[in-house]
């Protein structure tokens, strides 16, 4: 199937069918637009110089959550309890500090302000959120994404603080299992998550997945960490 250029209405073609990666072009960063695409396995990824470009990879890059794995390194900084965890207290600050990260082989940030703008929409209405990591008042590292079903679909993360977002990420996933979460889609492979145990699954495979896990009603924000979480007891 060749990329699709999207309607004005809102409608993504079927990922299973597409031949690449990149199954759509155009259309806007409308948070309704936005929903619909994670409902159906896709996401925007803004490149410079380019139409809006919409995603669904193959393979995927998953974490189920019975799955994570944790180096007895982090477990050590984790039981030091150096940080102060939260979720969606400080959802715009966490969208800045990944848009400041500079990446190996990227110019620039993909969190356009046109991104910022549909994201935070999502966090208002409760379906986009932060995990963050404070030391003494100050937030020093986080990660944000969006959430449906039982799925929390991570988009970024950052760090001014050794460890802060891997404490912050493993914390959330904590929490995630409680609440009865299946998996964070990790979009496409890194060697960050893959530490974590995230590994590489076939798109058919995780649609199927995405499918069943959205039969599982939306828990909506703002999200708060259980209290042994918060004191970093992960």
């Amino acid at each position: 199937m060749p990329i699709v250029r999207l309607p004005r209405e809102i409608a993504f073609p079927d990922p299973r069918l597409a031949d690449d990666e990149v199954v759509a072009v155009g259309g806007d960063l409308n948070p309704r637009r936005v929903l619909a695409a994670y409902s159906v396995g896709i996401f925007p990824w803004p490149h410079e110089g380019m139409p809006l470009l919409w995603f669904s990879p193959d393979p995927r890059f998953v974490l189920p959550l019975e799955e994570l794995q944790v180096a007895r390194s982090l477990r050590q900084v984790i039981r030091k309890r150096k940080f102060e965890l939260r979720l969606d207290s400080d959802f715009a600050g966490v969208m800045a500090g990944c848009a400041g990260v500079k990446r190996k082989r990227q110019k620039g940030t993909w969190i356009t302000p046109e991104m910022v703008a549909c994201y935070t929409k999502l966090h208002a209405a409760g379906f986009a959120h932060s995990a963050e990591a404070w030391i003494d008042g100050e937030l020093v590292g986080g990660l944000y994404g969006v959430s449906l079903g039982g799925a929390f679909c991570g988009e970024s993360m950052f760090a001014r603080v050794d460890d802060a977002s891997k404490v912050a990420f493993v914390t959330l996933v904590e929490q995630l299992r409680r609440w009865g979460f299946d998996f964070v889609d990790a979009q496409t492979h890194s060697e960050h998550m893959a530490r974590f145990g995230a590994l590489e699954m076939p798109r058919g495979e995780f649609l199927d997945a995405l499918e069943k896990t959205l039969a599982k009603p939306t828990r909506k924000g703002p999200w708060q960490l259980d209290a042994d979480l918060a004191r970093g007891t992960a």
